[in-house]
């Protein structure tokens, strides 16, 4: 792969212009929704380029001139995305060919998903000819806060019976996440879950089948793109299993990568066979590809945000040996439990280090009934200074390699000021430290996402605070076993500064 993937790549996320084929002026229809979003996002300044609607049943829509066809277009065209029926695509297809249209993404499904086959491969073979990269059919496209780029066509509002107008398809802000998914439905669901949880993303690509552009490309154009952190991959298969790995270990030495790969069971399998034609393959095979190429592999949806979440926010671990600082003993043996469970070490503090905490006991500074072993266990007593000299301790601690905070807020003394104090103190080490706080309402909420704008990921469980360690460890075992952890970490805190 070369420089030149890097600019077909880059077409689809920042062109110069764009035809909507299949736009129409009915708002219930895909093409209306995808031809305003650019609308909108044109009249906003974020998307700058030119921007054409093609029907030929239509002389203009929304005040811009329609055109019968892409070749009717006076000026040239960078990218298409078609929404028309599946039996016209090919037509339009040869169109954009004679036009020396550059990518074209084909929202419209009806091809190899329910057994259409032979229209598939012929689209693909136009492109091929014509020297045409696509993305699809049967996917959502593309999503790019920072260049206006947005193909969803599901609709950012919708009216409930009650006339009430809410939210239902969220446009995240731009953030260090890149989602690359197979599956549409499921990328707008992630986009609607990290809008709701304030995490942003800076590139959203959606695959469906796949005819031409595969996620090895997209990972080796992401890994070039300075506003991608952290790649979340959400796959039902991958074709080109060889290619994959090779490219994705390229990646991982500079971006983590957390994959969701779905169809893990027969019944799964074909399912996914059923929705975007996957021939989904052995669980165990993808096991050890992803391994075999630092892929962090996430359990859950769950799992896959907050995972991906940490190592965004956090550097990586340098050892597994990881402390814990709680203020409940019940969540904090929950903690340690998980960590223990993911093949993380909880072990017991050296003498040294407990006689540290053993000194604090007797200045007065921690609860005298304190448990400092590991978990450190500040009971309800603890006040938001004594998180503040805990967590300094283990930071300096050579022994510790990374720190789960869990300051629940229920208890009288401690106020919202600890997580300041937790933070300042962190932002003088490397070591990662992630946080949690049980609860939905109110005081749980704020804690947790002032934590957040101090570049700390936080959690509203023990065992999920725990998981997000696990990624930390995870990666950071990768980077030393390829001889770049050190490489990373610069990197990683230059870019926060």
């Amino acid at each position: 792969m070369s420089e030149k993937l890097v600019k077909q790549m880059d077409v689809f996320f920042n062109p110069r212009s764009i035809a909507i084929v299949g736009a129409s002026r009915k708002v219930n229809k895909a093409g209306h929704v995808i031809f305003k979003n650019f609308v909108i996002n044109k009249q906003r300044n974020v998307f700058k380029g030119e921007l054409y609607p093609v029907n030929p049943h239509e002389e203009q829509i929304l005040g811009f001139k329609c055109y019968p066809s892409i070749n009717k277009i006076p000026g040239e065209v960078d990218l298409a995305v078609i929404v028309i029926p599946a039996r016209h695509v090919p037509e339009v297809m040869r169109e954009a060919a004679e036009k020396h249209v550059k990518v074209i993404v084909i929202i419209t499904a009806g091809f190899g998903e329910i057994g259409n086959h032979a229209l598939e491969k012929e689209i693909a073979q136009i492109a091929k000819k014509a020297g045409m990269r696509v993305l699809g059919p049967n996917c959502l496209g593309v999503y790019d806060s920072g260049t206006g780029i947005d193909m969803l066509f599901l609709p950012e509002t919708k009216i409930l019976a009650t006339g009430e107008e809410v939210v239902a398809t969220p446009r995240p802000l731009p953030g260090k996440l890149a989602i690359v998914t197979q599956s549409g439905a499921f990328g707008a669901s992630a986009l609607d879950y990290l809008t709701g949880r304030q995490m942003g993303v800076s590139k959203f690509v959606s695959f469906g089948n796949k005819c031409d552009v595969n996620e090895a490309e997209m990972l080796y154009y992401l890994l070039h793109d300075k506003k991608t952190k952290v790649i979340l991959l959400y796959v039902e298969e991958i074709s080109n299993g060889r290619e994959f790995i090779r490219i994705a270990k390229e990646v991982t030495k500079v971006k983590p990568i957390v994959a969701l790969k779905s169809g893990r069971t027969e019944a799964g399998a074909r399912a996914a066979a059923s929705h975007t034609g996957a021939i989904a393959g052995s669980d165990q095979i993808y096991n050890a590809a992803f391994a075999r190429a630092g892929v962090i592999r996430a359990k859950n949806m769950e799992e896959f945000f907050d995972q991906g979440k940490a190592l965004a926010m956090q550097p990586p671990a340098e050892g597994k040996n990881i402390a814990v600082v709680t203020d409940a003993g019940g969540p904090g043996i929950m903690a340690v439990d998980e960590c223990e469970i993911n093949g993380l070490t909880v072990k017991k503090f050296s003498d040294e280090l407990v006689g540290k905490f053993e000194q604090l006991k007797k200045d007065g500074k921690i609860p005298k009934f304190a448990t400092n072993l590991n978990p450190v266990d500040l009971t309800g007593s603890a006040r938001s200074e004594m998180f503040e000299i805990a967590v300094k301790i283990l930071f300096e601690a050579p022994e510790v390699n990374g720190i789960i905070v869990l300051g629940l807020h229920h208890t009288p003394e401690l106020q919202g000021d600890f997580v300041d104090k937790v933070a300042s103190v962190a932002h003088s080490y490397t070591k990662p430290i992630v946080a949690c706080d049980i609860g939905e309402t109110e005081m749980a909420l704020y804690v947790r996402s002032r934590f957040e704008k101090f570049g700390i990921p936080a959690y509203g469980s023990p065992e999920d605070a725990a998981k997000a360690m696990y990624a930390l460890v995870e990666y950071g075992d990768y980077l030393k076993k390829n001889s770049c952890f050190e490489q990373y970490v610069e990197m990683f805190l230059k870019e926060k500064e």
